[in-house]
């Protein structure tokens, strides 16, 4: 287990295992991701740029990189333990880091925790989302509609949830949210906010059965990734509705598939009305070759006959970039 004594050592020696080049990159605004390849190649990707290489790291440094993570996670990692997740010390960004025999040499990703926070309206001035839709979205936002963002791993999900979650502070200030997350990504400036993390001893179904007891407005998950995502769907039906989470999937009607196959872990009976019932809008967007748009915007009007009764939102047919 890390101590307080030992903490800022074994950050010192991450950052010079990381190099002055690694840790300026995690300080830019527009930096997304940071990749180490186990060929010793370094990638970055930066907001509407896409990857580009960015040098070299060798297997050794890379080594002391996930070790001192590890360690500073308080967890072991060897040939039989080669996996570390968890947040990066410098920054609370999200890492993810592997080890021989998974790979061939040291690998990680550093996942970098927003900075910057881009309004709604950004979307729009940028053309990643359409003056429909950002209406829409406002609209549904005010109503305290249950909204769902869905899309694939980097396609700035959680960039546009935080971006949503401004705009609840701004319509209803006086709201008390529930923020509940695995790793810290989510950024809230509500006067009344609270911050929960899951745990190797508390996971988040846990976490939304103690939210319920803390009397919130609006219940924000990071990502529902388990059986823990019915345990939302009633909380958002029972008294609680205008929350957010996100999803990974490819498309806002596979976002609704994803949630039956998550219910499904934990309830051996079909959940689509309860799905249908809980979420109100569903929310996609993708990563393109010019940049990160919405892709659609689903309204969720419930489950019926065996069919899901939804209605699009008009969305134009043009490039959109952020």
């Amino acid at each position: 287990m890390t101590t307080r004594r030992s903490h800022p050592r074994l950050v010192r020696k991450l950052e010079e295992a990381l190099g002055p080049e690694l840790c300026a990159r995690l300080e830019e605004s527009t930096v997304v991701e940071l990749m180490l390849n186990p060929d010793g190649r370094l990638f970055v990707e930066r907001l509407g740029e896409g990857m580009q290489a960015l040098g070299q790291m060798s297997a050794s440094a890379a080594e002391i990189v996930i070790g001192s993570v590890a360690h500073t996670l308080g967890q072991e990692v060897d040939v039989d333990r080669p996996i570390v997740s968890g947040e990066l010390p410098i920054g609370g960004h999200r890492f993810e880091g592997l080890l021989p025999p998974v790979v061939a040499a040291p690998t990680f990703s550093v996942r970098r925790r927003a900075s910057r926070l881009i309004p709604l309206s950004a979307y729009v001035a940028s053309g990643a989302m359409t003056e429909v839709q950002h209406e829409a979205l406002v609209a549904a936002i005010a109503a305290r509609r249950n909204i769902v963002v869905v899309g694939g791993t980097g396609s700035g999900k959680t960039t546009l949830t935080n971006a949503v979650i401004a705009e609840m502070v701004r319509v209803a200030p006086e709201h008390r949210l529930v923020i509940l997350e695995d790793t810290t990504e989510i950024r809230c400036e509500a006067e009344n906010a609270v911050f929960l993390r899951t745990s190797d001893a508390v996971d988040m179904g846990l976490l939304l059965k103690s939210t319920l007891r803390l009397r919130p407005d609006r219940i924000i998950v990071g990502e529902v990734r388990d059986g823990a995502a019915l345990t939302l769907l009633k909380a958002w039906n029972t008294g609680h509705p205008g929350g957010i989470t996100t999803v990974h999937a490819n498309d806002a009607a596979a976002a609704l598939v994803r949630l039956e196959q998550l219910t499904a872990e934990v309830s051996p009976r079909p959940m689509r009305e309860v799905i249908g019932e809980a979420v109100d809008l569903v929310v996609g967007i993708e990563r393109t070759a010019s940049g990160r748009r919405i892709r659609e915007l689903l309204e969720v009007e419930g489950h019926a006959d065996g069919r899901w009764i939804t209605r699009p939102i008009a969305t134009e047919d043009r490039s959109h970039v952020a």
